[in-house]
């Protein structure tokens, strides 16, 4: 019993040394009344989105014409108040961060009101980005044999999983809503090893094919009818800097993918001035820096192999 205080005694020191850090480590925790968004809320959100997009794949089922107006306008009810929250807990929080003002400094604002303005702009994009995402199964579909129907790309395939979610986020990034879409990108990414950034602007008809290891940058441009493979990079050659060494944020840093390229397994294609021009192939595990013409097929030189009878290998 005596071992047993000690220890206990030594957990409250414990916990009073890691509190102690909250003073002298700054950035890395939050602490005050000024709430952040929340990441399981966010999830919640991004999965009734996908009930919204994908309606009778998901949670509900036995879905008809009778019942699927109340079932999607009860969702969209709930995603109102669920995003407005949400984006205002953002939008108050990146108000507080900008001005270096505690939380209700900010209270001249009404975030709420703001939040629920975004929030419908955002809302209102559904049946848009519907219609880009069924041609991101179509063309699953028509870029794969393996797939037996359109079925088995909703519930099956990551490379259409973070896709539709890079789309609902990219929404939300182009109304300016700080936080939430990198929060939904990133749970996708999780979920599907496929990293795509929010601000990415991808054209219809994308298909990623196995999609591990995928990584889509922040400035990146593709367009329509574009195909790639896992392992595939479209990145950064450098970061621009200021005269203080500073990175310059903003800039164009990611390639442009014009359309109808397929890009092969692992290749990397990098530089804000790169343009793979319309109609081209990049190899598998080809490096590119610098732009293609279109109709141009990129490969690297077979490097050579090597055959060797296994039975003759020395045992020791």
């Amino acid at each position: 019993m005596a071992t047993d205080l000690r220890r206990k005694e030594e957990l409250a020191d414990l916990t009073n040394r890691i509190v102690e850090t909250y003073q002298s480590l700054k950035g890395i925790h939050h602490l005050g009344h000024c709430p952040l968004p929340n990441l399981d809320g966010v999830v919640e959100i991004v999965q009734d989105l996908k009930e919204v997009i994908f309606p009778g794949y998901r949670r509900r089922q036995n879905l008809h014409v009778g019942n699927v107006l109340y079932h999607i306008g009860d969702l969209i009810d709930g995603l109102h108040d669920k995003l407005t929250q949400q984006i205002a807990r953002a939008l108050r929080h990146e108000q507080a961060i900008l001005k270096q003002v505690a939380c209700a400094d900010g209270e001249e604002i009404d975030f709420e009101a703001l939040g629920q303005a975004k929030t419908i702009q955002f809302l209102e994009t559904i049946p848009k980005i519907r219609e880009l995402v069924a041609t991101d199964v179509q063309a699953a579909y028509d870029g794969d044999p393996a797939a037996k129907g359109l079925d088995e790309i909703i519930f099956c395939y990551p490379g259409l999983e973070a896709v539709t979610i890079q789309r609902l986020a990219h929404e939300l990034h182009l109304l300016d809503v700080p936080f939430i879409p990198r929060m939904m990108t990133e749970w996708a990414h999780s979920r599907t090893g496929i990293d795509i950034h929010p601000g990415a602007n991808i054209g219809p008809s994308f298909f990623i094919d196995h999609g591990t290891g995928v990584v889509i940058g922040e400035t990146t441009d593709i367009a329509a009818n574009v195909k790639i493979y896992q392992g595939v990079t479209l990145g950064a050659l450098s970061f621009p800097k200021d005269a203080s060494g500073n990175i310059i944020r903003g800039k164009k840093r990611h390639p442009t993918i014009q359309e109808g390229v397929v890009i092969y397994a692992n290749a990397t294609i990098l530089g804000g001035d790169t343009v793979i021009g319309a109609g081209s192939v990049i190899g598998a595990s080809v490096s590119v820096m610098k732009s293609v013409p279109p109709n141009t097929i990129v490969t690297v030189e077979n490097p050579s192999l090597r055959f060797r009878d296994a039975s003759l290998r020395q045992t020791s």
